[in-house]
């Protein structure tokens, strides 16, 4: 699955890849493979970046155009 949500949240907020594979304590090119789709993102990742981009992992997902947080 390719998360295109990934690369443009990350540009909105002036992020490199680099930034967000420390954030996640990843290697930079294990995330490049996440932003591509080369490689299947685990779900604590999602929920980690959901937390960092302050969105839904549903958004992150492309399961929802709506990328406000779920109210709790």
């Amino acid at each position: 699955m390719y998360f295109r949500r990934l690369g443009d949240l990350r540009n909105d907020k002036d992020k490199t890849q680099r930034d967000i594979a420390e954030y996640l304590h990843m290697n930079l090119e294990v995330y490049r493979r996440y932003e591509k789709g080369l490689r299947e993102i685990p779900v604590w990742a999602v929920i980690k970046l959901a937390d960092y981009y302050q969105t839904s992992t549903d958004y992150l997902l492309g399961r929802t155009d709506d990328p406000s947080m779920p109210r709790a």
